[in-house]
């Protein structure tokens, strides 16, 4: 009984040393992708649970990039956006001119989420509005998304309603936190825009959009954020992979 916590901790160790010379004696190459969470697994002799942990090291490292939602993406024009780095990046590496506002940092309840899954212990909670806009070709401009997402409020993440985020981005802020995406789930539906979130986003009433919900924990299982996305459907696609390494 008192062995498991050291034993698993030294497993931990041997994953993360291993993938890491595997890294650096360049048995992957950058882009490529590990062995899914399964095989890791009967690799080591390990749980799941375990290669999680190990993989999430290995982020905190910077020496893997892992991708929240088992599979799932979001596509904007054709680009596929990466969520460890943020949308703001991924969307300014696709070459479109697109800018990001945040309407409002507020304090919120666990009531005052929409669409959060019943097991996330949320209490208290820091909600981060902001809003898309596309400038065309043609210098037209078009208010492309509008997110809202929920972290809880600990450590410096209560005092973002003040503070604000660091270098204006979440991704950066949750690093900071110490908070690293390793698990999560992610879904999809058509939205019919309701008075609010119209005028928020210039359109009409009931227009349909494609509406995301994404949630991720950390590999211990601490929530990480809650995001529900409205994304302009002419613009955004949402994709999934499958395979035995999903």
């Amino acid at each position: 009984m008192y062995m498991s916590i050291p034993v698993a901790r030294g497993k931990r160790r041997m994953i993360v040393e291993t993938l890491s010379r595997r890294i650096h004696d360049g048995e992957y190459e950058l882009g490529d992708r590990l062995e899914g969470e399964l095989r890791l697994a009967e690799e080591f002799g390990v749980s799941r649970t375990t290669v999680r942990q190990a993989l999430a090291d290995l982020q905190h490292q910077r020496l893997i990039a892992t991708e929240s939602g088992r599979g799932s993406f979001v596509i904007f024009d054709g680009h596929r956006l990466d969520q460890q780095q943020g949308w703001t990046q991924s969307l300014a590496e696709t070459g479109s001119d697109v800018s990001a506002r945040i309407l409002s940092i507020d304090h919120v309840i666990r009531e005052d989420v929409p669409l959060l899954p019943e097991e996330v212990d949320l209490h208290r909670a820091v909600a981060i509005r902001r809003v898309r806009t596309l400038v065309t070709a043609d210098g037209d401009s078009q208010r492309i998304s509008f997110e809202c997402a929920t972290v809880p409020a600990a450590g410096l993440l209560a005092e973002l309603p003040t503070t604000g985020l660091v270098e204006d981005s979440l991704s950066a802020t949750l690093a900071r936190a110490g908070l690293a995406p390793a698990r999560g789930t992610q879904r999809a539906d058509v939205h019919a825009l309701d008075a609010r979130e119209a005028s928020i986003l210039d359109r009409a009433v009931g227009s349909p959009f494609l509406r995301t919900s994404r949630t991720s924990w950390t590999a211990d299982g601490r929530f990480v954020e809650h995001v529900v996305s409205l994304l302009d459907p002419a613009h955004f696609t949402l994709a999934l992979t499958f395979g035995d390494d999903a």
